[in-house]
């Protein structure tokens, strides 16, 4: 069983919340939270809450309350590329120059390690 969550429009460039999201990509839930929230990257908190958003639509989905948050990993998080807000500053010479606020699209799938299914 596994459950995804998606935090859109993300006032962050997709490079540096790609730094936090390759530290996660695989591990524990437990782990993954405890990195995400000790980091001292801006993204950290973001993909945080995207994690832990991400585990409350796999409990709140039918049958979802009998699984363990200890029996769930990182399945795939990835940040993709999201809109370009250009904003003009004057430059050198009487010119115009473009200041680009990137943002990105976080997705964060969590799902229920396979070990554990198969012991049931």
């Amino acid at each position: 069983m596994e459950a995804k969550a998606i935090s859109r429009h993300v006032r962050q460039s997709a490079r540096k919340v790609r730094l936090v999201t390759d530290m996660i990509r695989g591990k524990d839930l437990e782990y993954a939270i405890n990195t995400l929230h000790f980091s001292n990257k801006k993204a950290s908190i973001t993909v945080e809450k995207a994690v832990r958003s991400a585990v409350s639509n796999l409990m709140s989905l039918e049958g979802g309350s009998n699984i363990e948050p200890e029996d769930l990993y990182v399945k795939t998080v990835y940040a993709d590329e999201g809109g370009i807000t250009k904003r003009w500053r004057a430059g050198a010479m009487g010119r115009a120059s473009v200041i680009r606020k990137r943002s990105c699209h976080l997705t964060v799938v969590v799902a229920e390690k396979e070990d554990k299914k198969r012991k049931k």
